[in-house]
């Protein structure tokens, strides 16, 4: 079954890492909603998901390029505590986004805080990493406009304003 572009796409899904360790899961939720061809899941997943018939389970492996990138030891930096707001408490783990020199917005965490030096890594948490999917096509809907125009789903299997 193909999507047409900004159809809402449902599908449940549980996602492993390489040691079959689950990382996320829909299963006992709500399914996810997408709005199909918006780049808004992994291509390689939306494109397995638009060869399946409803109710159809199938299990989906993708390389780290295929997922979320290898993993880049240049993408691991030192940053200031100047850089930060200064009435912060700063800990290892703490997700942060970065506004680059052209305006967009860069998510990273901090790894490591030695006085004032801070180690940032600008890796997606998965990057590096071999991802499993077991999904089930749930199936299609049309979008409303007001989806589309926001450029995400609504209601049950997508975002709640």
């Amino acid at each position: 079954m193909a999507f047409q572009t900004n159809q809402v796409v449902n599908f449940h899904y549980t996602l492993k890492n390489e040691d079959g360790a689950v990382l996320e899961s829909t299963v006992d939720n709500e399914p996810m909603g997408f709005l199909a061809g918006q780049g808004q899941i992994l291509p390689k997943l939306e494109q397995a998901l638009s060869e399946m018939k409803v109710n159809e389970k199938r299990t989906i492996t993708l390389a780290p390029a295929d997922a979320y990138g290898e993993f880049r030891p240049d993408a691991i930096q030192t940053a200031q505590r100047s850089n930060f707001p200064p009435d912060t408490q700063l800990e290892s783990g703490m997700q942060f986004w970065a506004s680059m020199e052209d305006g967009q917005q860069m998510p990273f965490v901090i790894k490591e805080v030695k006085g004032d030096d801070i180690t940032i890594d600008f890796n997606h948490p998965l990057a590096g990493m071999t991802l499993t999917f077991d999904v089930e096509f749930m199936g299609t809907r049309e979008a409303s406009e007001e989806e589309i125009a926001h450029g995400h789903v609504h209601g049950p299997a997508g975002h709640h304003h």
